[in-house]
């Protein structure tokens, strides 16, 4: 006979930022092994006073995963900063595999190239220095990108999206980061540049015919945020 059980529910205890990166290292230490490459890239990042917003180490393990798993043999990044997510995707790359990052800072393209090359990945990944939606739009679209990132200034993000869609093959992944914010993105009494950049790209997503998105939020050494799908019709 089945073991009865109780019908009584518990009010689940209220968690933190602390237990949520608490979870992410916990995680990690079974699944990511500790990496002297990505580790010095973050150091260098921070040396030279660039902002501690790179993705986390799960999140790039995420980015990884998936372009291998699309056998992804062109990546398009928005936003290189150090290039610690970028130094992530360029692993994913077969050898005859291209890699493209957009960085508007040249300070943050100059950290990123020393940490590419520390990670053997220069002959792959090209950095173009630049505004985002300026590059993006002098890219041809005659060869497609397999798989997109965008990680730049939020109130961009539909400018960005909308070049990502003329540049990405059928059946590719665009991945946009940093939509949830703490909740903030769906509470009506919230807003800021960044919180309406995310707004107006969910706004221009609905009803659009060119692809088939969703978000997934996410908790960890982040906080509580998350990041749109979305794959090209």
């Amino acid at each position: 006979m089945a073991q009865q059980i109780s019908s009584g529910k518990q009010k689940p205890k209220a968690t933190t930022i602390e237990d949520w990166a608490r979870s992410d290292v916990y995680h990690n230490s079974f699944l990511i092994p500790q990496d002297s490459v990505l580790d010095a890239a973050l150091k260098n990042s921070a040396a030279n006073d660039l902002p501690e917003i790179a993705v986390s180490v799960s999140q790039g393990k995420f980015l990884q995963l998936h372009a291998r798993a699309i056998q992804a043999k062109r990546i398009l990044e928005v936003g290189t900063l150090g290039g610690y997510s970028t130094i992530w995707l360029g692993r994913a790359l077969p050898e005859d595999g291209e890699l493209i990052t957009l960085e508007i800072s040249s300070k943050h393209a100059k950290v990123a190239e020393e940490n590419l090359s520390n990670a053997g990945l220069s002959s792959k990944c090209k950095i173009i220095v630049g505004p985002g939606h300026e590059s993006m739009v002098e890219l041809p679209s005659e060869k497609k990108f397999d798989f997109i990132f965008i990680d730049a200034d939020k109130p961009s993000n539909v400018k960005y999206f909308t070049e990502a869609k003329r540049l990405i093959r059928k059946g590719g992944v665009i991945i946009v980061d940093n939509v949830v914010r703490f909740g903030r993105v769906a509470d009506p009494e919230q807003s800021d540049p960044n919180i309406e950049g995310v707004r107006s790209l969910l706004n221009a997503l609905k009803g659009d015919k060119d692809v088939d998105a969703t978000t997934i939020a996410t908790v960890g050494e982040k906080a509580y945020d998350g990041f749109i799908y979305a794959i090209r019709n």
